[in-house]
């Protein structure tokens, strides 16, 4: 049999290890337009605000590593059609500028998502950081001088860009039309990341248009022009979030989703397309708490899905059990994480809750590096279950989300968190754990209602 991976980083290069792993005998053939397979597109911002210097700290796994497990790895070929009832793909091979055809007996398809250019004039000229190769044209770009930016967008991948583009001794303007950072957020919690943010050097325009790219005589940014006036630039980036890219799904005649994603069954499968799986940016989820199917863009569920989708692929019997939301990002001098439902997303889904926010401290107070904590804590009015929660805080505060994380997936609710047997030292908490507190302040908010 002869499985074919459209798409060489997490979810198809994971889908292909598994495959292979459970039946050395299959043939797998993965295609990938560019020129890395198996690389971390989290750390693009680190390598482009120059935390270190070489790009390939950033590949898990080589193209060559994926070779010698009996991967046929095909770089620079980007899938252009896919016809299921000749069971037939039509590749463009870059480096030889010429189409093939390749057959297939099943195929995973892992084509992740993609930002494009917003409507604007001169937005051609944008720089972006999506993959890998785009990080490195981006980085080699501001190598050539320069020391004013504006990122598009106020989001994580936005924010996470602005602080390194500081890092680099930058000017750096945000700009987004939205009236708050980091919408995955509620607003109470989002307004610590931007107050760290700006205490860095980010400068914000939020609630602010962009008109105009103008571009110079070479055709770089000089100015961006917005509903606010206008602003001189050296360079502007997309940190706007990105769309599914199921193009080639869809021509297919494969079924996309409301949330815009290629819809998937709990085995990653294609409903109505046997033999047809996908998994990654490109797919919808199941969120645990709203019930409903999300597109949610990590590498954490790439690689799983993208391993569920290569086991079943192989003739297994693996399950995606779904998702509850759970991100984690550091931004400037806070960490910042969410998981579950935010108090806006439980009043669009018309879910009833109650929250409680507490600010403590991630360390005993006396102890060297403490700092604040805020947590915020959104629960179910009725059985006191924990539907969500958001960390912002100083060093060791975001990964206390894994915590709540585990409380939404097991149904925990606030009044046994705030009793739950959570570590103490001085160094890791005080006493009282934030995550015991804020559970102990949500049980006395559903108490009031009874």
């Amino acid at each position: 049999m002869r499985l074919a991976i459209i798409g060489g980083d997490a979810a198809g290069m994971s889908a292909a290890s598994a495959a292979k792993r459970r039946d050395p005998g299959i043939e797998v053939i993965a295609f990938e337009r560019g020129p890395y397979t198996s690389y971390s597109a989290c750390g693009i911002p680190y390598f482009v605000g120059g935390l270190f210097d070489d790009a390939d700290r950033l590949v898990s796994r080589s193209p060559e590593e994926h070779r010698a497990a009996g991967i046929d790895v095909r770089l620079r070929s980007e899938v252009r059609a896919i016809d299921l009832g000749r069971r037939v793909l039509t590749v463009y091979e870059r480096s030889e500028q010429r189409e093939t055809e390749e057959g297939f007996d099943e195929v995973v398809i892992a084509t992740g998502a993609y930002a494009g250019a917003p409507p604007i004039p001169g937005a051609e000229a944008t720089e972006t950081a999506r993959t890998l190769d785009a990080g490195e044209r981006f980085r080699a770009g501001l190598e050539r001088g320069g020391g004013k930016a504006v990122v598009i967008g106020a989001g994580y991948i936005g924010l996470e860009m602005a602080e390194n583009l500081v890092d680099r001794g930058m000017a750096v303007t945000v700009v987004d039309q939205g009236d708050q950072v980091m919408r995955t957020l509620d607003r109470d919690m989002a307004a610590h990341v931007q107050d760290g943010a700006e205490a860095h050097g980010v400068r914000f325009l939020l609630s602010t248009d962009i008109e105009e790219i103008v571009l110079d005589g070479a055709g770089r940014p000089c100015r961006v022009r917005t509903s606010v006036g206008e602003l001189p630039v050296d360079h502007v980036t997309l940190g706007t979030g990105a769309k599914p890219d199921v193009r080639l799904a869809k021509d297919a005649g494969l079924q996309i989703g409301e949330t815009g994603a290629l819809r998937v069954d709990d085995h990653q499968r294609c409903p109505g397309a046997d033999g047809v799986y996908a998994a990654g940016d490109c797919v919808e989820s199941h969120h645990r708490v709203l019930d409903a199917p999300v597109n949610v863009q990590l590498g954490t569920h790439a690689n799983k899905q993208g391993r569920i989708a290569g086991v079943n692929a192989a003739g297994g019997d693996a399950r995606f059990p779904g998702v509850v939301g759970t991100a984690v990002s550091k931004v400037c001098k806070y960490e910042v994480a969410r998981t579950g439902i935010t108090e806006a997303e439980a009043e669009q889904a018309g879910i009833e809750c109650v929250s409680a926010i507490i600010k403590h401290s991630t360390r005993a107070t006396y102890y060297p590096g403490a700092g604040p904590i805020w947590v915020k804590i959104v629960a179910d009015p009725g059985s006191g279950r924990v539907l969500g929660g958001q960390i912002v805080g100083v060093e060791g505060a975001a990964k206390r989300i894994d915590v709540l994380a585990a409380c939404i997936w097991t149904g925990v609710a606030v009044d046994e968190l705030s009793l739950m047997d959570l570590s103490y030292a001085p160094p890791y908490s005080p006493v009282y754990d934030p995550l015991l507190v804020a559970g102990r302040a949500a049980a006395r908010e559903i108490e009031k209602r009874s």
